[in-house]
């Protein structure tokens, strides 16, 4: 099956503390505000892209991202509603390409680009723990 252009899925949060830039500090030094994390929102912007694949993939496929251009805009508080969506607009070689975005309440937080590929699950985990072997 192919995708159309133009297909789109979206993804909703509230913002929790998990999902703070603050919630990211792993030694003491590192410090964050308390508003919405660029890498969560770039993973929920991941998840609405992957919904709008869901009809490609066969059994024991899943797909990946492989390619991330995003800009962060705002800043998002905690308990806040955060709308990532995400636009089917075509393919380069074998790879899903989409623009994506992300609103809050007080509009839009985030927009960018970004690639996917479909990949098969088994292969892709086998390949990792073989690549780490000592």
């Amino acid at each position: 099956m192919m995708l159309e252009i133009n297909t789109t899925a979206t993804a909703t949060l509230t913002t929790a503390e998990n999902d703070l830039a603050s919630a990211l500090a792993l030694e003491p030094q590192d410090h964050y505000p308390q508003v919405f994390s660029t890498s969560r929102m770039i993973a929920l912007m991941e998840i609405a892209a992957s919904r709008v694949m869901h009809p490609v993939l066969q059994t024991g496929q899943l797909s990946v991202g492989v390619d991330v251009n995003i800009t962060h805009l705002a800043a998002t508080p905690l308990d806040t509603a955060v709308i990532a969506s995400a636009t089917f607009v075509g393919m380069e070689g074998k790879l899903y390409k989409f623009t994506i975005e992300a609103s809050d309440v007080g509009g839009v937080i985030g927009k960018g680009e970004h690639t996917r590929a479909v990949v098969d699950v088994e292969r892709l985990e086998q390949g990792a723990r073989k690549r780490n072997q000592l």
